[in-house]
């Protein structure tokens, strides 16, 4: 019977997902990725090469399913941060493993320029319709919107109910939350310039 070369794949993608998450690139070990995927660990360098492009595939796929899972708006940046929140608790390991690459391969890879192009070209036609702020450029107004989503996980009391961090009780997550939203909306809404 054949070997199915993408649920192959699939089983190495989400093992090292695991590792890098936990591990970083340096301390990743390519014989445990392969041990959890239950495949040899040649087919890991068959199917994407060496160590650093497997964590380039697996942020890539990452990133990609953020996306996905949290469509961008830019007429409701604040429900966008919101929603950003909401999908960074229920994957920790996702802040994990972005913290990794800016420590470990701080150059922007991947789909992250092109897809940060367009949503600030979308702030900026918001901008323009007078719909969010206008007094910072669009990129930097999503570079704070972006950042006041993520702050809580970058906080040292941490919360992400992993070994170590203490879990954040429900009204607890409701607080961050309702503050990101509101954070957003102070940010994006448009100033009354008239007096």
């Amino acid at each position: 019977m054949p070997r199915d070369s993408s649920a192959t794949k699939a089983r190495l993608l989400d093992a090292a997902f695991s590792e890098f998450a936990a591990y970083g690139i340096a301390g990743a070990r390519v014989d445990r990725i392969a041990e959890a995927a239950g495949a040899n660990k040649r087919l890991i360098y068959a199917y994407f090469g060496n160590k650093e492009q497997l964590f380039d595939e697996v942020l890539r796929r990452a990133l990609a399913a953020g996306a996905e899972s949290v469509p961008f708006d830019a007429d409701d940046l604040p429900g966008y941060a919101g929603a950003i929140f909401d999908h960074l608790v229920a994957r920790p390991d996702l802040m994990r493993l972005r913290l990794w690459k800016l420590l470990e391969r701080p150059s922007v890879t991947g789909l992250e320029p092109e897809a940060f192009q367009r949503k600030t070209a979308a702030v900026a036609d918001a901008q323009h319709r007078g719909e969010l702020a206008r007094d910072m450029p669009p990129g930097d107004l999503l570079t704070m919107v972006l950042a006041a989503a993520q702050a809580w996980f970058w906080a040292a009391e941490g919360g992400d109910g992993q070994e170590g961090g203490s879990a954040w009780s429900s009204e607890r997550l409701a607080e961050h939350r309702a503050v990101v939203v509101e954070a957003a909306r102070r940010l994006s809404e448009p100033r009354n310039t008239g007096a």
